[in-house]
């Protein structure tokens, strides 16, 4: 009797995983800065991004070290990182809904400002 519980359980989980990702529909790409780029402090330092919002995003925030530094409308393009100061950097795009809030679509890079 046990033996005929598990497949059917695992059927059960195998059907749920396919929804769970769709769930999850969006993506973020940073095409520039890569990750673990080393950027120069006095220089003008850019990030270059791509948006799909998915079904529950409107728009983007650009952060940096978790601090929103911009909105960003645009499905595609860049922005200014401002002056970063020396030393280890996250930069992030999430993908936020109408009221701001982040729905977990987001793509981050590490940098390192010499």
């Amino acid at each position: 009797m046990m033996n005929c519980i598990r497949p059917a359980a695992l059927f059960a989980l195998a059907l749920a995983l396919p929804l769970t990702a769709l769930a999850q529909d969006g993506s973020v790409a940073i095409s520039a800065p890569a990750d673990g780029a080393k950027l120069q402090a006095a220089a003008d330092n850019r990030v270059t991004y791509e948006i799909v919002p998915g079904s529950k995003g409107d728009h983007s925030h650009l952060y940096v070290d978790g601090k929103e530094i911009a909105v960003l409308r645009e499905l595609k393009g860049s922005a200014p990182l401002k002056t970063l100061a020396a030393g280890p950097h996250e930069v992030c795009v999430k993908v936020v809904n109408k009221n701001h809030t982040p729905i977990g679509v987001e793509k981050c890079v590490k940098v390192m400002v010499e």
